[in-house]
């Protein structure tokens, strides 16, 4: 099994990066002694609120009570043109790492993972990138028709979608999926991390104890948010977790005792961060369907090109 290279098993609490060539993007993290839970079950996601906006997929990511749900959600990319590659879990010496979702001109490799909607394990089929702005495919991701009008049918991903719920590539019961040649050279292109409000969804996500699996037995009650998490939008009757909770993850996990929550406190160090200017305005704070989308993003890219590491497989 060719996954996680680099991702190295820990005891200490804190996270290690590890040098790599400058080409590439960088995963850190440490490995956890038993697989996350098999992906949620849920048949619709909500509408895409504004143009331009793409679809994140939900993910069992790490915290301090063991494996938590970080709900999906419509998020705006950093800037037009740019598509989400989701992070994924895979095996290698005994564990099982992250390897981090990242921004980047096409979708690469992510395990294998059927994410659903547009994401089917390889390849992308939610919309496409027009000079008039992002064309959404109405066949996997729904819009709010009132603002957006640039959309497509293509039901090709809906007739060949075989329904997998596992949740990790590799190990037993993983799955079996190893990059091609097209997803080889796609990691060593140009990417960008997750952007502020993807990591404050997930970081909202992990102070809730009834994101964790640990609780609510691999069936979360939020599985999609139509918003990202945030200081002012929380998950319904969220309550903080207990020393109890924590104690049984790292009894059942054999994890570190701190909420190590390596995909959103440890960002990876040489990602490429979004152009500081990039237009990137906030949308109407309650998303009502009569009011206008926010400003389209510049088409400008970022002439920065900081070192980068490979994403783990």
């Amino acid at each position: 099994m060719r996954a996680f290279r680099f991702i190295i098993p820990i005891v200490a609490v804190f996270l290690l990066a590890i040098p790599a060539p400058s080409s590439a993007q960088i995963s850190i993290g440490f490995t956890i002694g038993q697989p996350p839970p098999p992906l949620p079950v849920y048949n619709s996601i909500p509408q895409a609120p504004y143009q331009n906006y793409m679809w994140t997929p939900g993910y069992w990511a790490y915290g301090s009570g063991g494996y938590y749900w970080v709900p999906g959600t419509w998020v705006q990319p950093p800037q037009t043109g740019l598509y989400w590659t989701p992070g994924y879990w895979g095996y290698n010496n005994g564990g099982y790492g992250w390897n981090n979702g990242y921004w980047g001109q096409q979708v690469g490799y992510y395990g294998g993972i059927n994410y659903g909607f547009g994401y089917p394990g390889t390849g992308f089929y939610g919309g496409q990138w027009q000079p008039s702005g992002f064309s959404y495919n109405t066949a996997v991701w729904p819009v709010n028709q009132s603002v957006i009008h640039n959309t497509y049918v293509n039901k090709t991903v809906i007739n060949k979608t075989v329904i997998n719920r596992t949740s990790y590539n590799g190990g037993k019961g993983g799955i079996v999926m190893h990059p091609d040649a097209h997803q080889e050279q796609i990691m060593h292109e140009r990417h960008y991390e997750p952007t502020a409000a993807q990591r404050d969804h997930a970081q909202v996500a992990s102070r809730d104890r009834n994101s964790y699996a640990n609780v609510n037995h691999g069936r979360p009650s939020n599985v999609t948010e139509a918003k990202p998490y945030d200081a002012n939008h929380h998950p319904a009757n969220a309550a903080p977790l207990t020393d109890q909770d924590k104690a049984a993850a790292k009894h059942n996990n054999n994890a570190p005792e701190h909420n190590n929550n390596m995909q959103h406190n440890a960002q990876p160090q040489h990602n490429q961060k979004p152009p500081a200017n990039h237009n990137n305005q906030k949308p109407p704070a309650d998303h009502n369907n009569n009011q206008k989308p926010p400003a389209d993003h510049s088409n400008s890219q970022s002439d920065q090109n900081k070192d980068k590491k490979p994403p783990l497989h």
